[in-house]
C-alpha cells in the first residue's frame, strides 16, 4: 500500500526521522493558511507547493513548485489544486491532484551549499535481507543514475535479526563524503530511518533528496514509502491511511469482492484460478496473436456470484474484445464451475464480446456437458493449443 507524501513524513518524524515541516491543504485559502503556520515554525516566507498523488516525478509535470511569496504562494496552490498531474510515472491522463503539501524551503543561504542524496531502503528477496541503496547523486531519477554512473550508486546489506549496525551507518555517511556535524546528524537520521522501515513493515523507503542543508542538518526533504500489505492486519492506524482515489477503481472493486486483480492494456479479458496458470494463460495470449487486458485470479471458488462479479470487473474495460476462462480444477471441481458460469451468463444477460471457456481437472468432462447442453453461445475448448486457437479465431 502506497502513501502520500506528507503521511509518509508523519510516520517517520514518530521515530526521529529529521523531516520538511509543512501542512497540507485542499484548497488556496487552506494552503495560505498551511503557509502561515509553517512561517510561524520557521521565521522566514518562502514555500513550496506539491501535489500530493501516488506518482514520482512530480516536479516534471509541474506538480512541484517554489513560493517566494504569499501572493506566488496563492498562484500555484490555484494552478495545482485540481490540476491532471501527467508525469514519467503515471498514465497519459494522469492523476488529479486534491491535495498539495505546503512545506517550508529548505534550501536557504549559509556556510555552505546545500547538497542532496538519495537514500532507500527495501528487501533484497534473493538474499532474504534488506538493503540500503544510496548514492551522492540526489535529486535524480536513480533509474538515470544506475545507467550512466553506476559507480555512484552504493548498497549496504543489513542483517534482519541483527538490525543496522553502528559501523554501517558510519559507513555509509563516510561513502556520502559527509564530515563532521552533518556526519554525526546523518548517521543518526540513516538509523532512525531503518528503524522506522522496521517499525512499520514496510517494502520500501525512498527518500530522494535527503538534503545537507547549508547549515549541515539531514533532512527528509522528500519521502515514498510503501508498506507491506500483508502486514496491515497488525497496523489498523497504516491501514486507514490509504487512499482508493489514488488506486485503479476496477483494482479496488476486485479487492472488495476478493479478486486478485491487475489491470493490463491488452484486448483478451482473463479470469483464472492460481498465479502460474494466470501467467500461462496470458503467454498464450500473447502467442495467439492477442494481447492479456487484465490478470485475474478467482481463487480456489467460483461460483455464479463470483463470476458474475469477475464479468463486471473484465467488462469495464472498453479495450475487451474477447474473455478467455481457464480454470483446473484441483480443490474446486469443474462442473462447478461451470454452472456457475452458465448461471452468471443467464443472469448477465448476454455478453457483448465472445465467450471461451477451459475448464480441466477434476470433473472436466461433466463440467464441458454442461456448458453444451445450457445452449449459451460460449465457446468450449479442451487443451491451451484449442484456447489460443479459439482467441485468434474470434479476434479475427
Amino acid at each position: 500500500m502506497n502513501l502520500h507524501e506528507y503521511q509518509s513524513k508523519e510516520i517517520l518524524a514518530t521515530y526521529g526521522v529529521q523531516v520538511q515541516q509543512g501542512y497540507t491543504a485542499d484548497t488556496v485559502e487552506d494552503a495560505v493558511a498551511a503557509a502561515e503556520k509553517v512561517k510561524t515554525l520557521t521565521g522566514k516566507d518562502g514555500w513550496v507547493v506539491k501535489a500530493q498523488v501516488h506518482a514520482g516525478g512530480r516536479g516534471k509535470g509541474g506538480g512541484v513548485k517554489f513560493s517566494p511569496t504569499m501572493e506566488k504562494l496563492k498562484e500555484n496552490a490555484q494552478n495545482i489544486i485540481g490540476m491532471q498531474l501527467v508525469t514519467p510515472q503515471t498514465s497519459a491522463e494522469g492523476k488529479k491532484v486534491s491535495t498539495v503539501l505546503v512545506a517550508e524551503d529548505m534550501y536557504y543561504p549559509g556556510a555552505s551549499e546545500p547538497k542532496e542524496y538519495y537514500v532507500s531502503v527495501l528487501l533484497d528477496r534473493g538474499t532474504g535481507k534488506n538493503m540500503i541503496v544510496y548514492s551522492t547523486e540526489g535529486g535524480m531519477d536513480i533509474e538515470h543514475v544506475a545507467d550512466v554512473t553506476p559507480h555512484l550508486i552504493h548498497h549496504e546489506e543489513v542483517d534482519p535479526l541483527l538490525g543496522l549496525q553502528g559501523f554501517q551507518a558510519r559507513k555509509i555517511a563516510f561513502n556520502l563524503g559527509l564530515e563532521g556535524a552533518a556526519n554525526k546528524d546523518f548517521v543518526k537520521f540513516i538509523t532512525a530511518l531503518y528503524n522506522a522501515y522496521i517499525g512499520i513493515d514496510a517494502s520500501l523507503f525512498e527518500i530522494n533528496p535527503v538534503l545537507k542543508t547549508s547549515d549541515d542538518k539531514i533532512v527528509a526533504v522528500d519521502a515514498k514509502v510503501t508498506l507491506d500489505h500483508n502486514s496491515l492486519f497488525r497496523h489498523k492506524d497504516l491501514a486507514a491511511l490509504r487512499d482508493i482515489r489514488e488506486e485503479d477503481a476496477t483494482e479496488v472493486l476486485a479487492g472488495e469482492a476478493g479478486l486478485n486483480f491487475v489491470k493490463l492494456d491488452g484486448n483478451v479479458g482473463c479470469m483464472v484460478n492460481g498465479a502460474g496458470l494466470a501467467m500461462a494463460t496470458m503467454d498464450i495470449i500473447k502467442l495467439s496473436g492477442g494481447s492479456p487486458a487484465n490478470f485475474l485470479d478467482v481463487g480456489g471458488t467460483a461460483d455464479a456470484e463470483r463470476v458474475e462479479k469477475a464479468f463486471d470487473i473484465i467488462l469495464k474495460d472498453t479495450n475487451v474484445k474477447a474473455i478467455l476462462i481457464n480454470i483446473f480444477g484441483g480443490i474446486v471441481r469443474c462442473d462447478r464451475v461451470a454452472q456457475g458460469v452458465v448461471d452468471a451468463y443467464k443472469n448477465y444477460g448476454s455478453l457483448p464480446v465472445p465467450l471461451i471457456v477451459r475448464l480441466q481437472g477434476t470433473n472436466a468432462a461433466e463440467a464441458k456437458k454442461l456448458i453444451e447442453d445450457s445452449g449459451l453461445p460460449v465457446h468450449s475448448v479442451i487443451t491451451l493449443e484449442e484456447a489460443a486457437n479459439k482467441v485468434k479465431e474470434v479476434l479475427a
